[in-house]
């Protein structure tokens, strides 16, 4: 396969059509200015519940917005900021460690976790039941996914993809999930690969460990882990993409939200 990993498909890549949506990228008041984001929902659906879709290493690109295109087929209002804006553009790298020394490194937390609230704000305010809130997230955003499930008094349930669980990008996250475990106010399926390189299944077993004595939450929590894929398996624009196990896990959350946000 030939494609750069930030704003190139493979052949496998999927899409999603917008019939039946309404879809677009939107400015959404944060607390220093605007951020960009995109989001798709049912038109023809008065209050769906929301599901916030936290990008990838990559920032916020095709993929990520088809992921939006996808949930708002299930009936959910799907939201995802454009994470990196005042650091960065991500698409203009098709190196990974150049991007992540240049732009992610100094993406701090606080920062991702106020912009994500904002969504929330605006996505009330654009017809969502924000009292039926959820949140996912994809490698870089499968670790923040965990960190929302416990910044987010709110949230109701969270699925979390390969995301890191003991470490950052860099010196700006100063805590990581296994920190937060325990005080998780949504419970948070993890979906991961057990041939993840970036990812080992030591991190997942002491994440299981804290999440045990938590909140009520944090012991609804847990994982699927998927014995023949690594990282990025649900990313169908990459080499890594692994069709059936990207099928049930995609399944699963699925499952998972209608679950706790029915």
């Amino acid at each position: 396969m030939s494609f750069s990993p930030v704003t190139g498909k493979a052949p496998t890549a999927l899409h999603t059509g917008a019939e039946g949506l309404r879809h677009g990228l939107v400015d959404i008041p944060t607390f220093d200015g605007v951020v960009s984001a995109y989001y798709a929902a049912p038109a023809d659906q008065e209050h769906p519940a929301l599901v916030l879709v936290i990008q990838e290493i990559f920032g916020l690109h095709e993929h990520i917005q088809d992921v939006c295109r996808r949930f708002a087929r299930e009936g959910y209002m799907a939201v995802a900021v454009e994470l990196y804006q005042r650091q960065g553009d991500a698409s203009q790298y098709s190196d990974m460690q150049a991007l992540i020394k240049d732009i992610v490194a100094k993406v701090p937390d606080e920062q991702v976790l106020a912009d994500l609230d904002a969504s929330v704000e605006w996505a009330a305010s654009q017809g969502a039941d924000a009292t039926r809130l959820g949140v996912t997230g994809f490698c870089w955003g499968g670790r923040l996914t965990w960190m929302y499930a416990a910044h987010q008094p709110q949230c109701k349930a969270a699925v979390a993809w390969y995301g890191k669980l003991t470490a950052g990008h860099g010196p700006l996250q100063v805590s990581n999930p296994i920190d937060v475990a325990p005080q998780l106010h949504a419970p948070v399926l993890g979906l991961y690969g057990a041939k993840d390189a970036s990812i080992p299944m030591e991190d997942v077993a002491r994440m299981q460990a804290a999440l045990k004595p938590g909140s009520p939450a944090a012991q609804a929590s847990r994982f699927v882990v998927y014995p023949e894929s690594g990282h990025a398996f649900y990313a169908d624009y990459r080499p890594s993409f692994n069709p059936e196990d990207a099928q049930d896990a995609w399944g699963q959350a699925l499952g998972w939200f209608k679950r706790y946000l029915a």
